[in-house]
């Protein structure tokens, strides 16, 4: 740390091998998403003014409703080792992961990519979320990311000025060393780096860490031997990166579509200022706005004088005779409505068609009201896309399980320096539970498993978790008072019950009949 260097830039680093536009292009993708645009140029009267683009969102929106398709609260993460599950389930639970991680990946599809660090804070397996501006692989490989750096920005005042501090930490492998007892291992190496700067745009000089109380406690490097799985998860969206070939980083949901959405901007603005400006003007002669100072030589007082609402902005005076006609006009325009609708939809289905949805999906649908049926067919070109989507999503939880578990069983991150898990991670099986509600008919699906059970080809406890989302131990125990409900009576009872097939009442039958015998006799 004694020798000082400084950043203009991340991608400056050496270390860092994805090329500098990439970032240019994720900023870009950003403002969209953050709907930051260029105010509109207009003239007035010769003069230029500046006014906000009325936009729609459309990168908000989609990226939003994929990933509500994608990931939600109904989904859930299993893994084939009881001890590891209830660890996870405290953790996801604890963490609130199920509801953020929808929400993240939101961004991240907007933005291309995004990651996810677990780290162990206070004896406890928190996440560290980061999006596609934050997230800078080491390598360039468009298959797998292995290595990367991952940065945090705090802004602070200082002798009344902002200065900003940025986080750098990289994770690394080492080359394959040999311990003690022969076993050979890649060391896992985390390295911090804090940088201090006085301009948003430049990230500094290096400094040291406990410069700043949040990064006080930070460890310069730390070294784990015998990690088998890096300690971070790495999102992409689906797709090839046509910007930039060798680039690991996915492209953003709209990058190949900027002109489309202007194009729905621009529409949308244009529509916008037409009803701003449109409203009723009529033009009036100025004398019939004027004062009326006086009534039969009598003065009228100042706040009387005025017989016509000054503050009315449909009427525009203007220089004419008082009995000039033709000064009295109608000024109002009509707009556009069917015009703008028409083009609005144009462009939305182009849209639609551009970053994967079924049509109807942000337009009007023309058969109206849908039954799920209906959606579910439909819905075909937003359901390929989602499968698409879900393959990134799924290999990325798979990455956060194995960090989360190669956390879990690393001595060294525990204050007393026992491991919380000590299964195998090669043999770990992770099954994520997408929730597909949204493709499927259920009632449907419910009928066609209940014939399957019917024809014995789908046992009853798998049709109960299939269509009531019941666990195994429930369905067990549903099947259980089932059976209990469904038992034949017991003997004594069922034989009271018949008189006539015998039983105790047969038997009262036959005494009776015995002692009218013996009276008869």
């Amino acid at each position: 740390m004694a020798t000082y260097k400084s950043l203009q830039s991340i991608t400056d680093d050496p270390r860092i091998k994805v090329p500098a536009e990439e970032y240019t292009r994720i900023s870009k993708a950003k403002r969209y998403y953050q709907d930051d645009l260029p105010q509109v140029d207009y003239y007035a009267m010769g003069n230029k003014h500046k006014r906000k683009l009325n936009s729609i969102n459309v990168t908000k929106m989609a990226s939003r409703r994929l990933a509500s398709l994608i990931f939600n609260e109904q989904c859930s993460i299993k893994v084939d080792d009881n001890s590891l599950q209830d660890l996870l389930d405290i953790i996801f639970k604890r963490e609130n992961f199920y509801t953020t991680f929808e929400t993240e990946l939101e961004k991240w599809i907007a933005l291309g990519s995004g990651g996810i660090r677990p780290y162990v804070e206070d004896d406890q397996i928190k996440l560290s979320y980061a999006n596609a501006d934050d997230v800078y692989p080491l390598a360039s490989n468009t298959t797998h990311v292995d290595e990367i750096a991952l940065s945090r920005r705090i802004r602070k005042i200082e002798n009344n000025e902002a200065i900003y501090y940025t986080l750098l930490e990289f994770h690394q492998w080492g080359s394959n060393t040999v311990d003690d007892n022969g076993n050979v291992y890649r060391p896992y190496t985390i390295t911090n780096e804090l940088y201090r700067s006085g301009d948003s745009n430049n990230i500094g000089e290096l400094v040291p860490l406990n410069s700043i109380d949040e990064y006080a406690d930070l460890q310069p490097q730390s070294t784990f031997q015998h990690l088998e799985k890096p300690l971070f998860a790495f999102y992409r969206n689906a797709g090839a990166n046509n910007k930039s070939l060798t680039s690991p980083l996915g492209l953003g949901l709209c990058d190949n579509y900027w002109h489309t959405v202007d194009d729905i901007n621009a529409t949308h603005d244009g529509f916008a200022w037409d009803v701003k400006t449109g409203y009723r003007r009529i033009t009036i002669p100025r004398t019939w706005v004027r004062r009326q100072e006086q009534i039969n030589g009598k003065p009228l007082p100042e706040g009387s004088q005025l017989y016509w609402d000054p503050k009315d902005a449909v009427f525009v005076p203007i220089n004419a005779r008082a009995d000039d006609s033709s000064s009295f006009k109608d000024l109002a325009i009509q707009i556009r409505t069917e015009q703008y609708t028409a083009s609005m939809d144009f462009f939305l289905h182009e849209f639609e068609n551009e970053v994967g949805l079924s049509q109807g999906t942000f337009t009007t649908s023309p058969s109206g009201v849908q039954t799920a049926t209906e959606v579910v067919t439909n819905n075909s070109m937003t359901y390929q896309t989602r499968s698409s989507y879900l393959t990134q999503v799924e290999k990325m939880i798979d990455q956060l399980v194995y960090a989360i578990a190669e956390l879990l069983q690393t001595p060294d991150v525990w204050s007393d320096q026992q491991a919380r898990w000590s299964g195998d991670i090669d043999k770990l099986t992770i099954t994520p539970d997408f929730n597909d509600g949204v493709f499927v008919d259920q009632e449907a699906q419910r009928q066609s498993d209940l014939q399957a059970v019917q024809a014995g080809i789908l046992p009853k406890k798998q049709f109960l978790m299939r269509n009531y989302n019941l666990d195994e131990t429930t369905a067990d125990q549903w099947l259980t008072e089932v059976q209990d409900e469904q038992s034949p009576e017991p003997p004594e009872q069922e034989m009271s019950m018949f008189p006539s097939e015998g039983g105790v009442a047969s038997d009262r039958s036959r005494d009776n009949a015995s002692s009218d015998d013996g009276e008869s006799k």
